[in-house]
């Protein structure tokens, strides 16, 4: 099982859970951040004993976004990580969910801060839960950059285009409720029992025929937007 100094890697039954850990900089992503990602949805994707993926944040936040500090090439705890990007410049879109839709489904547990990049993931992730004070948002308008992390195409199909819109342009945050609200969360419970309620989700996911979910995931995605 692999997993860096700022990404572990741990098992719950026939779950993978994927934490990010960094929670002095609320999990903002950094290089070994990304590459310890990537390992594990290539993990999970590879395990045929992996039914199900728990992603989740230590400490108070899920993810405050990109770490542009550690990216440029500063504090990125080891060439080791450096040399992965340059082998696979698209490592980290592949990390992010962007370019990359692991096999198995991915049940988010948010609690805190899940915020400029943080909301990017999130929206790669096929069941999501959050905390009653978690907050959400696309900052990027307010600081003059573009939402680079696939935000304006894939936010529009996931919740209704007008609330995709306000989002992206106005920077504000969201509270769970909001975000409920408009569908871009599934479940709202007390703060600091979201990883319990993924979990028991994941259960569920579990109990199911492996082959049946897979396929059911693949569809949902694959048909988007064709008849029936």
């Amino acid at each position: 099982m692999g997993g860096t100094e700022h990404l572990n890697i741990q098992r719950e039954g026939a779950t993978l859970v994927l934490t990010l850990n960094r929670p002095e900089a609320k999990n903002a992503l950094s290089l070994p951040m990304l590459v310890g990602l990537y390992d594990g949805w290539l993990e999970a994707d590879a395990d045929d004993s992996i039914r199900s993926v728990v992603f989740t944040g230590a400490g108070d936040s899920f993810c405050a976004g990109m770490d542009l500090k550690a990216l440029a090439g500063k504090d990125t705890g080891g060439e080791q990580y450096r040399d992965r990007l340059n082998a696979d410049p698209d490592l980290h879109w592949k990390a992010m969910l962007r370019h990359h839709r692991p096999r198995k489904p991915v049940i988010a547990a948010v609690e805190g801060y899940c915020v400029a990049g943080g909301t990017e993931m999130l929206q790669g992730t096929d069941i999501r839960v959050a905390g009653e004070s978690a907050t959400f948002g696309l900052f990027e308008v307010k600081r003059g950059l573009f939402p680079i992390g696939g935000s304006t195409v894939r936010l529009q199909r996931q919740i209704p285009r007008t609330h995709a819109l306000e989002m992206l342009l106005t920077g504000r945050p969201y509270t769970a409720r909001e975000a409920a609200g408009i569908g871009l969360i599934g479940h709202v419970v007390p703060d600091g029992t979201a990883l319990t309620k993924a979990l028991e989700i994941a259960e569920l996911v579990n109990a199911c025929g492996p082959l049946a979910v897979e396929a059911v995931k693949a569809s949902v995605y694959e048909t988007a937007g064709m008849t029936e």
